[in-house]
């Protein structure tokens, strides 16, 4: 994944060099990638970069003119419109159209980095004031991972590269592992290692002489949490107002955008307030091998009332045939944040970088403004894992329930979004740049705002979405979503949304979520292949089915492996039984051949291979 590494120590820049460089070809993934090194041996710093090339980042280090301040910067910053020629007029050397002007905002600005906006993180060196600050994004969406020892302070975009020059971290930490296995993630600014932390959102480490002198934070939630809520007709008018002044310098840059869309109401808010010229925008969306999806059929149709170049992105044979590379490379990629189900999203990704460097997401819409709930705990099978791993997986659950009493929306942005959602944005952005609007720093402050109603926003209820649709355009407005919200209010318009409801829900059935009761239905009845009835029509991959069939030699030869049967935490006879089941048919244990295939393959890439 693109971004910065290093270390900031006291000791001899021979001992240093070395393990910068190390961390540097360790963070080096596609041939995309430009790279590079930056080395202050008087202030102990060892800081290198990799960047994909002609992205907003490519083209470190960023200097001012004396060259006493020297900036390191990863990911993208969505200014306010004519910042850039605002610091020339007031005489700095800034380029316009990169990044040349963070290093004059920090002259001018004294609460840097406090007021940049977008998913980044960095590291700028004072050599007038003999300062180093490392620093991230307030919602912490663009990863540092750090660890710190008796001779160095060492943080990575990626844990991978930590480990490459300190294999005595190669180790699972006990509660990252409870927790990855409960909720999916790990909780708390942790990580799966021992002793590899993830720096906290909004952080800004000020660094003297080789050693740390504050671990300071330049923002907390309670800022906007503190903020008196709307009434209803005012909050949607401020909303209204905030989305489409900022939605347009999320189109800016150099570099071709392609808007990835789907059924559902974030990409068509921003379809619908876009006011693209035509064909300036090529849309696409993943499909699967059965059928269009309703993202492939909706998509297609916002694209053509927009009038913007549209085509399919097919995830079937090719990636199936490649599955274990595209598997093992998700784990690899992610530090094992993201379990093998992923793997599509790796491939549908690549396939996208050919149509455009940058990819547009409604990426956090429903979580921002709606504040769905994208993960929870949930409770591992009985005998899968061996009895001392579970009271690290009980007390991920509590931990869970701690967190989720604060603000719906602090929940969604601060918590949910770097922790549950960063390993899948890690995984798109090797490939390309994931840019959404709905993590913008104006937008979620508005979200604060919103009229709660038991704990909610009045958000949940959709209308005012169909209703910011309807006042950017109105012909998008009568498109119904994948859910068949939007539809109309006959009862023809009634029957559309309960069958799109009821298809939706079939398919989470026939996929990893069918009962064991169900599945051995589902085995007397395989010859009529019911599953192709349901599958496809809402989702790109269906796991349940591969792993019966087409990757079935691949579940047996990785699960069934003594390596994986020996592992500490797992059940052995308990794993042989389910596999063994769900390759027959008459059982369905997709989730946990997915927990399980990922742990192995964080054992392999990570631990095992000291």
């Amino acid at each position: 994944m693109p971004g910065i590494v290093g270390l900031i120590t006291k000791m001899p820049r021979d001992w240093a060099e070395p393990q910068l460089l190390r961390m540097v070809a360790a963070l080096r993934h596609e041939p995309c990638y430009t790279t590079g090194t930056w080395i202050d041996h008087s202030s102990g710093v060892y800081v290198g970069w990799a960047a994909r090339k002609h992205s907003f980042s490519d083209g470190m280090p960023l200097c001012n003119e004396r060259g006493d301040i020297v900036l390191l910067f990863s990911g993208e910053e969505f200014s306010e419109p004519g910042t850039a020629l605002r610091l020339r007029e007031r005489g700095h050397s800034v380029k316009l159209g990169g990044p040349s002007y963070l290093v004059h905002v920090y002259e001018e600005d004294p609460t840097f980095p406090a007021n940049l906006n977008g998913r980044f993180h960095g590291l700028l060196i004072d050599r007038i004031r003999g300062i180093t600050t490392l620093f991230n994004d307030r919602y912490g969406m663009h990863r540092i991972y750090y660890h710190e020892s008796k001779e160095a302070l060492y943080f990575a975009a990626e844990a991978k590269t930590i480990l490459a020059v300190r294999p005595e971290l190669r180790k699972v930490d006990p509660r990252g592992l409870g927790e990855f296995i409960s909720c999916g993630c790990v909780l708390e600014n942790r990580s799966l290692f021992t002793d590899v932390h993830v720096l906290p959102p909004a952080s800004a480490w000020v660094f003297r002489d080789g050693s740390i002198e504050r671990k300071g934070l330049y923002f907390q939630p309670c800022e906007w949490e503190n903020q008196e809520p709307l009434e209803p007709q005012s909050y949607y008018r401020e909303l209204r107002d905030v989305f489409t002044r900022n939605l347009p310098r999320y189109f800016d840059g150099q570099e071709r955008i392609g808007i990835s869309l789907t059924g559902g109401l974030d990409t068509r808010m921003i379809m619908a307030w876009g006011k693209f010229s035509p064909d300036s925008f090529p849309c696409y969306t993943f499909r699967g091998a059965y059928r269009d999806s309703q993202d492939v059929t909706i998509g297609r149709t916002v694209a053509k009332f927009c009038k913007q170049p549209y085509e399919v992105i097919h995830v079937g044979k090719e990636f199936l045939s490649r599955f274990p590379h595209y598997a093992e490379r998700s784990v690899h990629l992610t530090d094992g944040c993201v379990e093998v189900s992923r793997a599509p999203v790796l491939y549908a990704n690549e396939r996208a970088a050919e149509i455009a460097p940058v990819r547009m997401t409604g990426n956090y819409g429903s979580e921002v403004l709606r504040t769905v709930r994208a993960f929870k705990p949930v409770k591992p099978t009985p005998g899968l894992f061996r009895p001392e791993v579970l009271p690290q997986i009980d007390a991920a659950s509590e931990t869970y329930a701690g967190l989720t009493q604060t603000h719906p929306v602090t929940f969604a942005a601060f918590r949910q979004a770097p922790w549950h959602h960063w390993g899948l944005l890690a995984l798109e952005q090797t490939q390309l740049s994931p840019r959404s609007p709905y993590l913008d720093n104006e937008l979620v402050r508005t979200a604060f705002r919103a009229p709660l109603t038991l704990g909610n926003t009045i958000f949940d209820d959709n209308e005012d979405c169909l209703r910011l649709i309807a006042d950017g355009n109105a012909a998008l407005r009568r498109i119904r979503t994948d859910r068949g919200l939007g539809s109309s209010r006959t009862p023809s318009g009634a029957i559309a949304r309960g069958l799109l409801e009821f298809t939706f829900k079939a398919e989470y059935a026939y996929d990893y979520g069918m009962p064991q009761w169900v599945a051995r239905v589902d085995r007397i009845l395989s010859p009529l292949h019911l599953e192709r009835l349901f599958l496809g029509r809402h989702k790109y991959y269906h796991f349940r089915v591969w792993y019966r069939d087409e990757l079935s030699k691949y579940v047996q030869e990785m699960l069934l492996d003594s390596r994986t049967l020996s592992r500490p935490y797992i059940e052995p006879k308990a794993l042989q039984m389910m596999v063994q089941g769900h390759l027959k048919g008459n059982r369905n244990y997709t989730s946990e051949i997915h927990k399980v295939l990922t742990l192995e393959l964080l054992h392999r890439l990570f631990v095992d291979s000291r």
